[in-house]
């Protein structure tokens, strides 16, 4: 199991998940803003809003929300100009974090990362620094109640997934960039509903902590994705879902 599906899994077993769903829309609308002002406001000639808005899709975001979005990405609504930034840092016992944000002031957001980190028993490092442990590549999770890994298999092997892991209640596909659209078309034509599709970082080796360690880390991840500014926290951590209190 990778670093990111220990997070996914501890996260759900604290029941994060729904108590943020506010949290996720505005960090979605962010994501949409700024693939369509990059990219244009088309999705079919946008994978990267496309993926945003297949994930906004997943988690129930109405439809105006997301054409909204698109249209202050375009120019089409006024809307703040943002600016996305990646820090790199560690936590607790050697833990690589990497941390993706979108802000309307990098200035404000550095220093508050920086805190962060330095409060929650971490350190902020240079670009560069840990950037290189994780690969990037497209993630789906398919509810088990939507299909049998054996469907899975033959719909999005064909269309150039790499690998389907079984986390909790739900399949995990794991893709390269370059296939994530041919997997997100083979699930669409198969009419397998996904509870998240996106681009992701998922670390090439992980990093065993336990005791006062894993509750730093944990705490310091928490901490980072609470920032209204942090899009996406990424770490190596390997710690025992089972051991994580619900509390």
């Amino acid at each position: 199991m990778s670093g990111h599906s220990k997070w996914s899994t501890i996260k759900h077993k604290k029941g994060a998940a729904d108590a943020k769903r506010g949290r996720i829309f505005t960090r979605l609308i962010k994501e949409i803003t700024v693939a369509a002002r990059m990219g244009g406001g088309s999705p079919e000639h946008n994978p990267r809003l496309r993926s945003a808005i297949a994930e906004a899709k997943a988690g129930n975001m109405p439809a105006t929300n997301i054409e909204r979005a698109i249209k202050k990405g375009t120019g089409e609504l006024e809307g703040i100009s943002y600016e996305e930034a990646t820090y790199e840092g560690y936590g607790a016992g050697g833990v690589a974090i990497l941390v993706e944000v979108i802000t309307d002031n990098k200035n404000r957001t550095a220093g508050e990362i920086r805190k962060i980190f330095s409060k929650g028993a971490g350190s902020l490092g240079e670009l560069g620094c840990v950037g290189w442990m994780f690969d990037a590549k497209g993630l789906f999770a398919v509810k088990k109640s939507n299909a049998t890994e054996d469907q899975l298999m033959e719909v999005v092997l064909d269309a150039g997934a790499d690998d389907i892991q079984e986390v909790d209640d739900t399949f995990e596909i794991t893709t390269e960039p370059s296939a994530f659209q041919a997997v997100q078309d083979a699930l669409d034509k198969a009419e397998i509903a996904t509870e998240s599709a996106r681009l992701d970082k998922i670390p090439q080796n992980t990093v065993e902590v336990s005791g006062k360690e894993a509750e730093q880390v944990l705490r310091l991840a928490e901490t980072l994705e609470d920032h209204d500014d942090v899009q996406n926290v990424f770490a190596n951590f390997d710690i025992d879902p089972d051991s994580i209190s619900s509390k």
